[in-house]
């Protein structure tokens, strides 16, 4: 793996392929290995830039919370190490919300998004408080019992049941986080800001993607950026959780080729 230096933290990303650029942005707890499965219908013609975003996988967490003001930027400075001007942005989950900070600060970079099972609303006063009770539980406890409790908050109910792998596959890549990890990504998550009126001005080609068992977005989030981003595109992934990419490769990976496919040869 690549690796830059971005303010306080040593950020690494992963480059795959060749052809026109594309970041992708992975799901909290894991790391870039979970675009793995997704990356072979992709690397034919695109060059695809993984990074671990801060505090995932081998990404420092730097000091204080890993807020989306930090993610952004981290991802700013990967895309001109990576010698990326200007390129869509894939984004699961909090890749999503990093995406929604991006847009804020570097909207000229982007030529198009994907927005996979995340939403743009701010945590409601429950689930903060939820996020930072679970990073002090992390704390004290260590993180087993908090990844594991993660795994029908991510996973379809399909998946949990007949897909021992992909289940196994996902707890060995969120064990590569530490306690400190943790607890300072949710509380950046915790502090992030509303996004739902920047919506409207998402100007670039834009796929959002769900899956039909996702009970942490889902459907009804989904629909709040479709009705939102105008001209924006809405897909439904069959037997998929809160992590589609990871659950049923083989069909966002062929949603993700036809949309870049077709947005960049216009």
């Amino acid at each position: 793996m690549e690796k830059i230096t971005s303010g306080d933290a040593d950020i690494y990303y992963d480059v795959a392929g060749s052809g026109s650029p594309v970041v992708l942005l992975h799901p909290f707890p894991v790391h870039h290995e979970f675009w793995l499965p997704i990356s072979r219908y992709l690397s034919s013609r695109y060059r695809l830039i993984m990074p671990d975003l801060r505090g995932h996988g081998e990404s420092g967490l730097g000091d204080g919370p890993a807020t989306m003001e930090k993610h952004a930027a981290d991802i700013a400075r990967v895309m001109s190490a990576a010698g990326v001007e200007r390129a869509p942005l894939v984004g699961v989950s909090i890749g999503g919300y990093a995406i929604f900070e991006f847009w804020r600060r570097f909207r000229d970079r982007v030529s198009a998004l994907l927005l996979c099972n995340t939403k743009a609303g701010a945590d409601n006063g429950e689930a903060r408080k939820g996020r930072l009770q679970a990073a002090q539980d992390v704390l004290e406890h260590g993180t087993e019992t908090f990844f594991e409790s993660m795994l029908p908050k991510l996973l379809a109910e399909t998946t949990l049941r007949s897909r021992p792998d992909i289940v196994e596959g996902a707890l060995r890549m969120m064990r590569r986080m530490s306690a400190e990890d943790v607890a300072g990504v949710q509380r950046g998550m915790a502090e992030r800001p509303d996004s739902v009126l920047l919506l409207k001005t998402i100007s670039v080609p834009t796929m959002i993607i769900t899956g039909d068992e996702d009970r942490t977005t889902g459907v009804p989030e989904a629909e709040v950026l479709k009705q939102n981003i105008y001209g924006s595109q809405l897909r439904i992934v069959g037997k998929a959780g809160h992590y589609s990419p990871w659950e049923q490769p083989e069909e966002v990976g062929k949603l993700l080729r036809q949309f870049l496919d077709a947005t960049l040869r216009t």
